[in-house]
């Protein structure tokens, strides 16, 4: 980042609530349809019904990722005794450029631990984040008992990821929903 900017992250709050500062090491895209998630994006949920495509850059397949998404706003910005909720949730993703990279590898190379559940906020604006860690080895890994309440920090500590290489976030609110999030 250019001297003098901000993280997004940071202003965001996912660097705090969510996740440790990081440096991001690789580069990480997810996609809705035509719609790439930049950091602070707005998307509604009928933009969001299906699991996003997810691109990991990078050629070397022996490299595999786990990535999270979670709510940390669930069930609403103000009383968010949810946090965070689990969205999704797949490991042993492989670094890989390639243009088929999604939907399909996960069925087929990565491991799909908690199915995608589509965002469906009801009260105020929430974060959607995605964060990706780099896996030192490949380990089986065990789905948590309830979507509710995951700790995107004691997971990583739990499976000896380590600090992420790469996050991304958007914002959503129900479909009636107006104005944006102001920081």
């Amino acid at each position: 980042m250019p001297s003098g900017s901000r993280n997004p992250l940071v202003v965001g709050r996912v660097i705090g609530e969510v996740i440790d500062p990081f440096e991001s090491s690789i580069p990480f895209r997810v996609t809705y349809g035509n719609k790439e998630v930049g950091n602070g994006c707005e998307l509604k949920p009928s933009q969001v019904p299906n699991q996003p495509r997810v691109s990991i850059g990078g050629d070397d397949l022996r490299k595999f990722y786990t990535m999270v998404m979670v709510d940390p706003d669930a069930p609403s910005p103000s009383n968010p005794n949810f946090r965070e909720y689990l969205h999704w949730l797949v490991t042993d993703i492989p670094e890989t450029t390639g243009p088929n990279f999604g939907v399909c590898i996960y069925i087929y190379i990565g491991n799909e631990i908690v199915s995608y559940e589509s965002p469906r906020p009801t009260m105020g604006i929430h974060r959607f984040v995605f964060v990706l860690f780099r896996q030192q080895f490949r380990q089986r890994v065990y789905a948590p008992g309830w979507r509710q309440n995951f700790n995107t920090r004691e997971f990583a500590e739990l499976y000896n990821l380590g600090l992420p290489v790469a996050a991304v976030f958007f914002n959503c609110q129900r479909e009636t929903g107006s104005g944006g999030r102001t920081f």
